[in-house]
Protein backbone atom coordinates (compact mmCIF):
# COMPACT_ATOMS: atom_id res chain seq x y z
CA UNK A 1 0.00 0.00 0.00
CA UNK A 2 1.03 3.22 -0.94
CA UNK A 3 1.85 6.10 1.47
CA UNK A 4 -0.24 8.51 -0.20
CA UNK A 5 -3.88 5.98 -0.82
CA UNK A 6 -6.24 6.98 1.96
CA UNK A 7 -7.20 4.46 4.47
CA UNK A 8 -10.76 3.83 4.15
CA UNK A 9 -12.62 1.97 7.14
CA UNK A 10 -13.67 -1.46 7.02
CA UNK A 11 -17.88 -2.27 6.85
CA UNK A 12 -19.55 -5.39 7.93
CA UNK A 13 -21.02 -4.43 4.02
CA UNK A 14 -17.60 -4.85 2.61
CA UNK A 15 -16.62 -7.94 4.40
CA UNK A 16 -20.39 -9.87 3.60
CA UNK A 17 -19.71 -8.38 -0.25
CA UNK A 18 -16.08 -10.13 -0.15
CA UNK A 19 -16.77 -13.31 1.55
CA UNK A 20 -19.95 -13.79 -1.44
CA UNK A 21 -17.31 -13.25 -3.85
CA UNK A 22 -14.88 -15.74 -2.41
CA UNK A 23 -17.48 -18.49 -2.16
CA UNK A 24 -18.36 -18.57 2.10
CA UNK A 25 -21.34 -17.32 4.26
CA UNK A 26 -21.13 -16.18 7.41
CA UNK A 27 -23.04 -18.44 9.76
CA UNK A 28 -24.21 -15.49 12.47
CA UNK A 29 -26.26 -14.36 9.61
CA UNK A 30 -28.04 -17.45 9.35
CA UNK A 31 -27.76 -19.47 12.99
CA UNK A 32 -31.61 -19.79 13.79
CA UNK A 33 -32.08 -20.52 10.46
CA UNK A 34 -29.52 -23.74 10.55
CA UNK A 35 -30.44 -24.01 14.39
CA UNK A 36 -33.93 -23.65 14.94
CA UNK A 37 -35.70 -23.99 18.37
CA UNK A 38 -37.86 -26.90 17.23
CA UNK A 39 -38.27 -29.28 14.46
CA UNK A 40 -39.33 -26.75 11.22
CA UNK A 41 -40.56 -29.38 8.30
CA UNK A 42 -41.85 -27.47 5.10
CA UNK A 43 -44.90 -29.52 4.35
CA UNK A 44 -48.26 -29.58 5.87
CA UNK A 45 -50.94 -31.52 6.65
CA UNK A 46 -53.13 -32.58 4.11
CA UNK A 47 -56.23 -34.97 3.09
CA UNK A 48 -56.23 -36.46 -0.43
CA UNK A 49 -60.23 -37.54 -0.77
CA UNK A 50 -60.38 -40.32 -2.75
CA UNK A 51 -63.81 -39.78 -4.20
CA UNK A 52 -62.38 -36.77 -5.88
CA UNK A 53 -58.83 -38.56 -7.04
CA UNK A 54 -60.26 -42.09 -7.84
CA UNK A 55 -62.22 -40.97 -11.87
CA UNK A 56 -59.05 -39.03 -13.15
CA UNK A 57 -56.81 -42.32 -12.08
CA UNK A 58 -59.46 -44.16 -13.97
CA UNK A 59 -59.31 -41.52 -16.67
CA UNK A 60 -55.28 -41.92 -16.83
CA UNK A 61 -56.19 -45.94 -17.21
CA UNK A 62 -58.15 -45.01 -20.48
CA UNK A 63 -56.05 -42.61 -21.85
CA UNK A 64 -52.54 -43.25 -20.87
CA UNK A 65 -51.32 -46.67 -22.27
CA UNK A 66 -49.16 -49.03 -20.92
CA UNK A 67 -46.69 -48.22 -23.35
CA UNK A 68 -45.93 -45.00 -22.53
CA UNK A 69 -46.51 -45.30 -18.79
CA UNK A 70 -44.04 -47.10 -17.01
CA UNK A 71 -45.72 -46.63 -13.82
CA UNK A 72 -49.30 -45.09 -14.27
CA UNK A 73 -49.09 -43.13 -10.68
CA UNK A 74 -51.29 -40.37 -9.11
CA UNK A 75 -48.90 -38.45 -6.84
CA UNK A 76 -50.05 -37.14 -3.59
CA UNK A 77 -48.11 -33.78 -3.53
CA UNK A 78 -47.87 -31.58 -0.96
CA UNK A 79 -49.53 -28.61 -0.87
CA UNK A 80 -46.41 -27.13 0.05
CA UNK A 81 -44.45 -28.53 -2.44
CA UNK A 82 -46.36 -27.28 -5.59
CA UNK A 83 -48.10 -29.22 -8.36
CA UNK A 84 -47.29 -28.15 -11.59
CA UNK A 85 -46.52 -30.91 -14.08
CA UNK A 86 -43.19 -29.67 -15.29
CA UNK A 87 -40.50 -30.90 -13.97
CA UNK A 88 -38.86 -28.46 -11.01
CA UNK A 89 -35.51 -28.61 -8.84
CA UNK A 90 -35.55 -30.60 -6.32
CA UNK A 91 -36.77 -28.62 -3.15
CA UNK A 92 -39.96 -28.67 -4.76
CA UNK A 93 -40.45 -32.27 -5.41
CA UNK A 94 -43.87 -33.75 -5.87
CA UNK A 95 -43.06 -35.25 -2.12
CA UNK A 96 -45.75 -36.12 0.46
CA UNK A 97 -43.93 -35.00 3.41
CA UNK A 98 -39.81 -34.19 3.94
CA UNK A 99 -38.86 -37.62 3.76
CA UNK A 100 -42.03 -39.71 2.70
CA UNK A 101 -43.24 -40.03 -1.37
CA UNK A 102 -46.95 -41.27 -1.95
CA UNK A 103 -48.78 -41.99 -4.68
CA UNK A 104 -51.98 -44.09 -6.16
CA UNK A 105 -51.07 -46.54 -8.50
CA UNK A 106 -53.48 -48.34 -11.63
CA UNK A 107 -53.25 -51.15 -13.41
CA UNK A 108 -55.63 -52.50 -16.06
CA UNK A 109 -56.96 -55.68 -16.97
CA UNK A 110 -54.47 -57.69 -18.96
CA UNK A 111 -51.83 -54.97 -18.47
CA UNK A 112 -47.66 -55.46 -17.24
CA UNK A 113 -45.89 -52.48 -15.08
CA UNK A 114 -42.62 -53.81 -16.66
CA UNK A 115 -40.32 -54.63 -14.92
CA UNK A 116 -37.65 -52.63 -13.21
CA UNK A 117 -35.82 -52.26 -9.47
CA UNK A 118 -34.39 -49.24 -7.53
CA UNK A 119 -32.19 -48.29 -4.88
CA UNK A 120 -35.60 -46.99 -2.91
CA UNK A 121 -37.90 -48.96 -0.46
CA UNK A 122 -41.59 -49.46 -1.39
CA UNK A 123 -44.38 -50.57 1.30
CA UNK A 124 -47.57 -51.00 -0.99
CA UNK A 125 -51.07 -50.97 0.71
CA UNK A 126 -53.87 -52.90 -1.65
CA UNK A 127 -56.99 -50.48 -1.69
CA UNK A 128 -59.31 -52.24 -4.41
CA UNK A 129 -59.72 -54.87 -7.03
CA UNK A 130 -59.60 -58.24 -7.78
CA UNK A 131 -56.89 -60.30 -10.02
CA UNK A 132 -53.93 -57.72 -9.43
CA UNK A 133 -50.25 -59.34 -8.61
CA UNK A 134 -46.84 -58.11 -8.22
CA UNK A 135 -43.94 -60.58 -8.79
CA UNK A 136 -40.90 -59.53 -6.45
CA UNK A 137 -37.66 -61.33 -7.48
CA UNK A 138 -38.77 -64.25 -9.22
CA UNK A 139 -41.56 -64.40 -6.68
CA UNK A 140 -45.21 -63.84 -7.80
CA UNK A 141 -47.72 -62.93 -5.00
CA UNK A 142 -51.43 -62.55 -5.61
CA UNK A 143 -52.93 -58.63 -4.06
CA UNK A 144 -55.55 -58.83 -1.77
CA UNK A 145 -57.51 -55.48 -0.38
CA UNK A 146 -55.82 -54.45 2.62
CA UNK A 147 -52.77 -56.43 1.95
CA UNK A 148 -49.09 -54.49 2.18
CA UNK A 149 -46.55 -56.00 0.24
CA UNK A 150 -43.00 -54.88 0.42
CA UNK A 151 -40.62 -54.56 -2.41
CA UNK A 152 -36.68 -53.95 -0.90
CA UNK A 153 -34.29 -52.53 -2.59
CA UNK A 154 -33.04 -53.16 -5.31
CA UNK A 155 -35.15 -56.31 -6.05
CA UNK A 156 -36.34 -56.77 -9.75
CA UNK A 157 -40.51 -56.57 -9.38
CA UNK A 158 -43.36 -56.11 -12.13
CA UNK A 159 -47.15 -55.74 -11.45
CA UNK A 160 -50.11 -57.30 -13.30
CA UNK A 161 -53.44 -57.72 -13.84
CA UNK A 162 -56.19 -60.60 -14.65
CA UNK A 163 -59.87 -60.53 -14.77
CA UNK A 164 -62.13 -57.64 -15.29
CA UNK A 165 -62.34 -53.63 -13.69
CA UNK A 166 -58.52 -51.76 -12.70
CA UNK A 167 -56.45 -52.83 -9.31
CA UNK A 168 -55.80 -49.79 -7.49
CA UNK A 169 -53.02 -49.57 -4.41
CA UNK A 170 -51.30 -46.68 -2.56
CA UNK A 171 -47.53 -46.66 -3.03
CA UNK A 172 -45.27 -45.51 -0.07
CA UNK A 173 -41.26 -44.79 -0.93
CA UNK A 174 -38.75 -43.45 0.47
CA UNK A 175 -37.77 -41.25 -2.24
CA UNK A 176 -37.35 -37.78 -0.52
CA UNK A 177 -34.09 -39.08 1.06
CA UNK A 178 -32.85 -39.20 -1.70
CA UNK A 179 -32.40 -35.21 -1.89
CA UNK A 180 -30.17 -35.15 0.85
CA UNK A 181 -28.25 -38.31 -0.67
CA UNK A 182 -28.29 -38.39 -3.90
CA UNK A 183 -27.36 -42.24 -4.73
CA UNK A 184 -30.76 -42.85 -6.06
CA UNK A 185 -31.01 -44.74 -9.28
CA UNK A 186 -33.40 -47.70 -11.25
CA UNK A 187 -32.43 -50.26 -13.60
CA UNK A 188 -34.99 -52.01 -16.24
CA UNK A 189 -35.08 -55.55 -16.97
CA UNK A 190 -34.50 -56.71 -20.43
CA UNK A 191 -38.33 -58.07 -20.51
CA UNK A 192 -41.65 -56.94 -19.52
CA UNK A 193 -41.55 -59.64 -16.88
CA UNK A 194 -39.13 -60.81 -14.58
CA UNK A 195 -38.89 -64.72 -14.70
CA UNK A 196 -41.37 -65.68 -11.17
CA UNK A 197 -43.37 -68.29 -9.60
CA UNK A 198 -46.25 -68.31 -7.90
CA UNK A 199 -46.02 -67.90 -4.28
CA UNK A 200 -48.85 -68.08 -1.73
CA UNK A 201 -49.13 -64.95 0.32
CA UNK A 202 -49.27 -66.76 3.75
CA UNK A 203 -45.46 -68.19 2.82
CA UNK A 204 -43.85 -64.49 1.92
CA UNK A 205 -41.81 -62.72 4.00
CA UNK A 206 -43.14 -59.24 2.02
CA UNK A 207 -46.79 -59.97 2.61
CA UNK A 208 -48.71 -59.01 5.19
CA UNK A 209 -52.41 -60.18 5.00
CA UNK A 210 -54.94 -57.42 5.86
CA UNK A 211 -57.48 -60.49 7.69
CA UNK A 212 -54.07 -60.62 10.08
CA UNK A 213 -53.48 -57.69 11.47
CA UNK A 214 -57.68 -56.76 11.79
CA UNK A 215 -57.32 -60.08 13.94
CA UNK A 216 -54.66 -58.99 15.74
CA UNK A 217 -56.03 -55.28 16.13
CA UNK A 218 -59.63 -56.82 17.08
CA UNK A 219 -57.96 -58.87 19.97
CA UNK A 220 -56.73 -56.28 21.70
CA UNK A 221 -57.76 -54.26 24.14
CA UNK A 222 -59.50 -51.17 24.82
CA UNK A 223 -61.17 -48.25 22.11
CA UNK A 224 -57.55 -47.50 20.81
CA UNK A 225 -54.93 -50.74 19.04
CA UNK A 226 -51.73 -50.09 17.11
CA UNK A 227 -49.92 -52.34 15.82
CA UNK A 228 -46.82 -52.36 13.56
CA UNK A 229 -45.91 -54.38 10.76
CA UNK A 230 -42.70 -56.62 12.15
CA UNK A 231 -40.69 -59.65 10.97
CA UNK A 232 -39.15 -61.04 13.67
CA UNK A 233 -39.75 -58.45 15.89
CA UNK A 234 -37.98 -56.32 13.86
CA UNK A 235 -38.97 -52.76 11.41
CA UNK A 236 -39.74 -54.02 8.08
CA UNK A 237 -36.82 -52.00 6.77
CA UNK A 238 -33.86 -49.62 7.98
CA UNK A 239 -36.02 -46.63 6.98
CA UNK A 240 -39.82 -46.92 6.21
CA UNK A 241 -41.87 -48.70 8.52
CA UNK A 242 -45.44 -49.36 9.34
CA UNK A 243 -48.26 -50.01 11.57
CA UNK A 244 -52.56 -50.64 11.39
CA UNK A 245 -54.53 -48.77 14.36
CA UNK A 246 -58.45 -49.55 15.16
CA UNK A 247 -60.54 -47.19 16.72
CA UNK A 248 -64.03 -48.00 18.43
CA UNK A 249 -67.43 -45.95 17.48
CA UNK A 250 -66.98 -42.45 19.09
CA UNK A 251 -63.16 -43.07 20.26
CA UNK A 252 -60.02 -41.17 20.21
CA UNK A 253 -56.46 -42.14 19.78
CA UNK A 254 -54.10 -40.76 22.56
CA UNK A 255 -53.01 -37.13 21.29
CA UNK A 256 -49.30 -37.51 20.04
CA UNK A 257 -46.58 -34.98 19.02
CA UNK A 258 -43.11 -36.65 17.67
CA UNK A 259 -40.25 -36.11 14.96
CA UNK A 260 -41.46 -38.88 12.62
CA UNK A 261 -44.11 -37.62 9.51
CA UNK A 262 -46.73 -40.45 8.31
CA UNK A 263 -48.84 -41.05 5.50
CA UNK A 264 -52.40 -42.78 6.59
CA UNK A 265 -55.00 -44.56 4.65
CA UNK A 266 -58.29 -45.00 5.95
CA UNK A 267 -58.76 -48.82 5.21
CA UNK A 268 -62.92 -48.13 7.03
CA UNK A 269 -64.94 -45.91 8.75
CA UNK A 270 -65.08 -42.25 9.06
CA UNK A 271 -63.70 -39.79 11.72
CA UNK A 272 -61.56 -36.57 11.76
CA UNK A 273 -58.00 -36.09 13.20
CA UNK A 274 -57.12 -32.72 14.76
CA UNK A 275 -53.77 -31.84 13.43
CA UNK A 276 -52.28 -28.16 15.20
CA UNK A 277 -55.35 -27.54 16.31
CA UNK A 278 -57.07 -27.28 12.80
CA UNK A 279 -59.75 -30.08 11.98
CA UNK A 280 -59.20 -32.56 8.90
CA UNK A 281 -62.35 -35.19 8.04
CA UNK A 282 -61.97 -38.12 6.46
CA UNK A 283 -63.41 -41.19 5.26
CA UNK A 284 -62.83 -44.84 3.34
CA UNK A 285 -60.46 -44.77 0.75
CA UNK A 286 -58.88 -41.17 1.42
CA UNK A 287 -54.93 -40.82 2.62
CA UNK A 288 -53.73 -37.97 4.58
CA UNK A 289 -50.62 -37.02 6.18
CA UNK A 290 -49.00 -35.61 9.10
CA UNK A 291 -45.55 -34.14 8.86
CA UNK A 292 -43.05 -34.30 11.81
CA UNK A 293 -43.99 -32.34 15.27
CA UNK A 294 -47.40 -31.34 14.27
CA UNK A 295 -49.65 -32.33 17.20
CA UNK A 296 -52.24 -34.71 16.10
CA UNK A 297 -55.08 -36.66 17.34
CA UNK A 298 -57.76 -39.42 15.26
CA UNK A 299 -61.29 -39.08 16.14
CA UNK A 300 -63.50 -41.77 15.28
CA UNK A 301 -67.45 -41.18 14.11
CA UNK A 302 -67.78 -45.19 13.85
CA UNK A 303 -65.73 -48.05 13.93
CA UNK A 304 -62.42 -47.26 12.06
CA UNK A 305 -59.24 -48.77 10.76
CA UNK A 306 -56.31 -46.81 9.50
CA UNK A 307 -53.46 -47.83 7.52
CA UNK A 308 -50.02 -46.02 8.10
CA UNK A 309 -46.35 -46.11 6.84
CA UNK A 310 -43.57 -43.60 8.25
CA UNK A 311 -40.08 -42.43 8.37
CA UNK A 312 -39.84 -43.85 11.93
CA UNK A 313 -36.86 -46.81 11.41
CA UNK A 314 -34.99 -44.41 10.02
CA UNK A 315 -35.48 -41.66 12.54
CA UNK A 316 -35.14 -43.55 15.22
CA UNK A 317 -31.19 -45.47 13.75
CA UNK A 318 -30.48 -41.67 13.35
CA UNK A 319 -30.63 -40.59 16.74
CA UNK A 320 -33.75 -37.88 15.60
CA UNK A 321 -36.37 -39.50 17.40
CA UNK A 322 -38.24 -37.22 19.69
CA UNK A 323 -41.63 -37.31 21.66
CA UNK A 324 -42.29 -34.13 22.75
CA UNK A 325 -42.88 -35.07 26.59
CA UNK A 326 -39.87 -37.31 26.69
CA UNK A 327 -37.07 -37.11 28.80
CA UNK A 328 -35.05 -35.45 26.37
CA UNK A 329 -31.84 -35.24 29.27
CA UNK A 330 -31.70 -38.85 29.13
CA UNK A 331 -30.48 -38.72 25.93
CA UNK A 332 -27.32 -36.83 26.65
CA UNK A 333 -24.01 -39.16 26.15
CA UNK A 334 -21.72 -38.93 28.74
Amino acid sequence: MSLTEPITADTEEKLLADLEASKTLPLWKQMTRLNPPSPNPTTIPNVWKYKSIRPNLERAGNLVPESQAERRVLMLVNPARGTSTVPEPPKYAPYTTDTLYAGLQLVMPNETARAHRHTAFAMRFIIEGKGGFTAVHGKRITMQRGDVILTPTWNYHDHGKDGSGPMVWLDGLDLPSFTHFPVHFAQHFDLPRYPAADVESADSPLVFAWNDMKARLDAMPGEWACCRYLRDGREVSRVLGGCAERLSAGASAPSRRETTSAVYHVVAGRGRSVINGQVYKWEEGDTFCVPAWYRYQHLADGAVYLYRFDDRPMIEALGFYREEDMDVEGLVSE
